[in-house]
């Protein structure tokens, strides 16, 4: 497909929203009807476009308002060498929205009493205490739980070196063990931002160390079942893995779905689940009071607050000035995203590819939006 062709489509999908786009649009403030008819087969338009300008083989979408479902919808094939259609029952890996589901987590131990987010990870009178070395200089023994959440430890971070896509063999303790003594710190911690999978695998031990339970026990029990969903799982790594209704991964991009430690990922990158028990999960920490929250309205402020390191990343969530929240997820056959926004509307929109065009992130998030805007009830 031509770069001009592809840009023709993406200009069918703005104007078959009637619009352009532009900045975040405010959304309703009473509960949500369902799309007419009509309004459904405009929303299917959208979702045709998109797919077709991005080769997407499957779409699935779920659109909550004041928290309630408004539209859970899927398209295309979640396998196309059998042609299975694509339902909304069908899960798919979630990449890095596992970020939130995690900080979330570790929220729920700092409310308990049994964690504070200055205390440090490794070193003398850590959580780790002497489970792991530490460097001569001893950089690493300054890391905090914040520096974890905010991605502010000062190294680890996402690039062709990142700890969690080399080594594929080994398990979480050998591989934090290998990495604090291959990969020292850039800089000191707490100074820049540096978005790191990791950090965030880190804090996976740190739930485990402080529980006793797997990473993926308790965030089942004491996060995801408050939000009654049961359903979610920590990935496979291979086609064989596959688990019920899990879509299969394609990724034109490059790169092998199947060919990654996706289960090692579990604290930042390895969940699988479907739109609609995603966007539940962020129904219950958008801090509305329109469906009972996991944290409360003081965590929630913390968790929402970005630091000076990067003004646009809090603590396992991105935010901007509009009060908006999301997180997106990325990784070899499947793209993801899920928004929560400040009037009460949260959305989550799943793809089983990763494509070599890469807008295909920043179209997702648009066609969200212009979802919205296309349901009259919807508006404001």
């Amino acid at each position: 497909m031509s770069i001009s062709r592809r840009r023709l489509l993406q200009t069918s999908l703005l104007c078959a929203a009637g619009m352009v786009h532009g900045s975040s649009p405010a959304l309703p403030q009473e509960p949500a009807s369902a799309p007419t008819p009509d309004e459904r087969k405009r929303l299917a338009r959208l979702a045709a476009a998109f797919m077709e300008t991005y080769e997407v083989p499957g779409l699935s979408i779920a659109i909550a308002i004041k928290g309630k479902p408004a539209y859970v919808e899927a398209f295309g094939v979640a396998d196309r060498d059998t042609g299975e259609a694509l339902t909304p029952q069908h899960r798919f890996r979630v990449a890095s929205i596992s970020k939130p589901i995690t900080s979330t987590g570790i929220f729920t131990l700092i409310e308990a009493g049994k964690l504070q987010l200055d205390q440090r990870i490794f070193g003398p009178n850590s959580i780790f205490g002497d489970d792991y070395p530490w460097s001569a200089d001893g950089s690493e023994t300054r890391i905090t739980i914040e520096h974890l959440l905010t991605h502010t430890t000062g190294g680890w971070k996402n690039d062709a070196r990142d700890p969690m896509f080399l080594n594929k063999e080994l398990n979480h303790r050998e591989l934090i063990t290998w990495t604090l003594k291959q990969m020292p710190l850039a800089v000191p911690p707490g100074t820049s931002f540096a978005y790191s999978n990791f950090g965030y695998c880190i804090l996976g031990r740190v739930i485990e160390k402080l529980t006793g339970q797997t990473y993926e026990q308790y965030i089942k029990e004491n996060v995801l079942k408050r939000c009654g969903i049961t359903d979610m799982q920590i990935a496979g790594n291979r086609l064989t893995d596959r688990a019920i209704n899990e879509v299969k991964y394609y990724s034109p991009a490059g790169g092998d779905p199947y060919g990654m430690n996706v289960a090692r990922m579990d604290s930042h990158g390895g969940w699988i689940a479907t739109p609609s028990e995603m966007t539940t999960f962020f129904v219950h920490i958008d801090g509305f009071k329109t469906s009972k929250q996991l944290l409360t309205d003081d965590t929630l402020r913390t968790m929402s607050t970005p630091t000076a390191a990067n003004p646009r990343y809090a603590k396992g969530l991105f935010v901007n000035s509009a009060n908006n929240w999301w997180h997106g997820g990325s990784l070899p056959g499947t793209e993801t995203l899920s928004v929560r926004t400040n009037s009460d509307f949260c959305w989550s929109a799943f793809t089983n590819t990763r494509p070599k065009f890469r807008d295909m992130t920043a179209a997702l998030d648009m066609l969200g939006w212009h979802m919205v805007r296309s349901v009259a009830d919807w508006h404001p």
